[in-house]
């Protein structure tokens, strides 16, 4: 079984930065996908940003303020924010996808650390 382990969120004021760290229970170098997610009160959960196997980045919304990394060595993944808005206030889930042959899909999840960004 994978298991995640999300951590960094606190309480910040608008325009500081932050870095969560998601730690996982295997070798990251294995999974095809890492993201993190994020769900604000009253809202579905929405994605934020992915990092695949190879390396590849993408971005939702982040408007060039947020960075997903990974250590490999460490089997980390890290989501870099700066800039912080209150509207980025949410609990942020870290996530990873696992498709094998078959074909099959196996997604997991962390259980979320609180960012909260108010003056």
């Amino acid at each position: 079984q994978v298991q995640l382990v999300e951590s960094g969120g606190v309480l910040v004021q608008p325009g500081e930065s932050l870095r969560l760290s998601c730690s996982v229970s295997v070798s990251i170098r294995s999974i095809n996908a890492m993201a993190w997610y994020r769900q604000a009160p009253g809202k579905e959960r929405e994605l934020v940003a992915t990092i695949t196997s190879g390396g590849t980045t993408n971005y939702v919304d982040s408007e060039g303020r947020f960075t997903i990394s990974r250590d490999n060595a460490k089997n980390t993944v890290t989501l870099q924010m700066n800039s912080l808005k209150p509207e980025d206030t949410a609990v942020y889930y870290c996530n990873a996808e696992l498709i094998v042959v078959g074909p099959r899909r196996y997604v997991y999840w962390g259980q979320g650390t609180q960012v909260t960004v108010s003056s």
